[in-house]
């Protein structure tokens, strides 16, 4: 039986996530809320955004707004984990609340969803101004508000219940469940979806809204237990926020590493809009031959987690892991561009694969370095959890419509022949973003530097122990 036990915790999937205080019934339970939280994000970035350009003939220019409107939300939320940090109630709760009420704006914004985009559209008729725009961006800042919120607290509230040793899988597993979400999601949803009609899209989406909620109230159910407070606890001075990221910016760590966070995503996901079109368009691949890319690229983030995964276990320094990941980027988008002057398909599938690893390495590496980045005064694991975590969604938000931006206006100059006759190809573009990521990736090793050099090697709570299936976050 031993034996057996031994096995499952080493290669059934997060098996060894669990703990005494979080018992693996329970993290399951709990980490439904991922799964309405992917739900949600299919229907932002995926769903809506076709049937706005297709069936409802939104220009792109305003679809591409409505879908970054989230993202202006995405900073808040160093300051949604804050307030859930220091939350009092009669009961005692800290993160409920911030998930129910999360669960709440997202509701509310996929409810209403349908209506505006078809107001939008012009399908409705109505004589105000504007009225389709005000609705629809309002409908997706109450969405996005409602995801950022019940994300940061869920975190918040799973780190809390797990212990040092289990807190890095149990987010992992999380993250997972986050993928799962999404992916069930956009079968299900693109199915019932497949024969479309304005009834159709308001049931689906307001049916999306009622599962969020119930998936959401599952995860709930006692899983914060009830302290209760009297009414002078209720009434103390609570701490601000300012003094609390005082707290834990303190040494300029936090800070140091905040900015690595930001600068480095923002180096690693211009090239998401890119890469596929880069390779039709410049190398002449077929559709089937750039869909390879995106295996490729999860093929190179596992290999990147592996390696940090054994090396964080012997005793590593994940700052200088992180800076691994950051010179495997510099490499891969070195064989992207040297891929379309030579005409060589293999060194724009290897560039591909490195972007993964590097990816990987780097995002791994810094989520270990901030999920056990000691506790300041004040400072919270909600503070700390959504800090890294505004730091990241805002850079890959920025990231993504830079990268495009870029292009366009880079190409359309070098179409121009306004720089000669050498640069007046369509690769131009495409090579001063992968240029401009090399000089943001080169930017983050030096902000990295400090913190190699002054933090120790990373050790684990517990003893060290080989990798196995229990680590891999995708």
């Amino acid at each position: 039986m031993s034996t057996l036990k031994s096995l499952s915790a080493r290669y059934l999937p997060f098996a060894d996530a669990a703990s005494d205080g979080l018992p693996m019934g329970q993290l399951l339970r709990l980490s439904l809320f991922q799964v309405s939280v992917g739900m949600a994000s299919v229907m932002l970035l995926g769903t809506l955004n076709r049937v706005m350009i297709v069936e409802l003939s939104v220009p792109a220019m305003i679809v591409a707004i409505m879908i970054a409107l989230p993202v202006l939300i995405a900073p808040f939320r160093a300051l949604l984990g804050f307030k859930s940090d220091n939350y009092r109630s009669s009961i005692g709760w800290k993160r409920v609340p911030y998930i129910w009420f999360g669960s709440l704006w997202q509701f509310g914004g996929l409810a209403v969803m349908p209506f505006a985009l078809l107001v939008l559209g012009g399908d409705v008729y109505h004589e105000i101004p504007f009225a389709g725009e005000v609705l629809a961006a309002l409908a997706f800042l109450m969405t996005g508000l409602g995801l950022h919120m019940t994300q940061t607290a869920g975190l918040a509230l799973a780190s809390d219940r797990a212990t040092d040793e289990t807190r890095p899988r149990v987010v992992a597993l999380l993250y997972v469940m986050f993928l799962v979400g999404m992916g069930v999601s956009a079968v299900i949803i693109g199915g019932f979806l497949s024969n479309y009609s304005d009834l159709r899209l308001i049931r689906v989406v307001q049916g999306a809204a009622v599962i969020g909620v119930a998936l959401n109230l599952i995860a709930l159910w006692k899983q914060e237990s009830v302290r209760p407070m009297t009414r002078e606890q209720r009434d103390e001075t609570r701490p601000l926020f300012r003094d609390a990221w005082a707290d834990y910016a303190a040494g300029g760590k936090a800070g140091r590493l905040l900015a690595v966070v930001f600068v480095g995503t923002l180096a690693f996901n211009m090239q998401d809009v890119l890469l596929e079109p880069y390779g039709g368009e410049i190398l002449g691949l077929s559709v089937s031959a750039t869909t390879l890319l995106t295996a490729l690229w999860a093929a190179g983030a596992l290999v990147g987690f592996v390696l940090a995964g054994k090396r964080l276990a012997a005793g590593s320094n994940p700052y200088r892991l992180a800076g691994a990941g950051v010179l495997g980027g510099i490499w891969a988008f070195s064989l992207v561009i040297f891929a379309a002057p030579m005409q060589a398909n293999g060194l724009f599938y290897a560039g591909a694969l490195m972007i993964g690893f590097g990816s990987g390495l780097f995002a791994v590496s810094t989520l270990t370095a901030a999920m056990t980045m000691p506790a300041q005064g004040v400072a919270g694991r909600g503070l700390a959890l959504g800090a890294w975590g505004a730091a990241q969604a805002t850079a890959a938000g920025v990231a993504i419509a830079l990268g495009g931006t870029l292009r366009d206006w880079v190409g359309a100059i070098a179409s121009s022949g306004a720089w000669g006759e050498a640069l007046n190809t369509p690769a131009t573009g495409y090579s001063f973003v992968y240029h401009a990521e090399i000089g943001l990736l080169f930017v983050t090793l030096v902000i990295l530097g400090p913190l190699v050099r002054t933090s120790a090697p990373f050790t684990h709570a517990g003893t060290a122990r080989p990798l196995g299936l229990a680590d891999f976050p995708t």
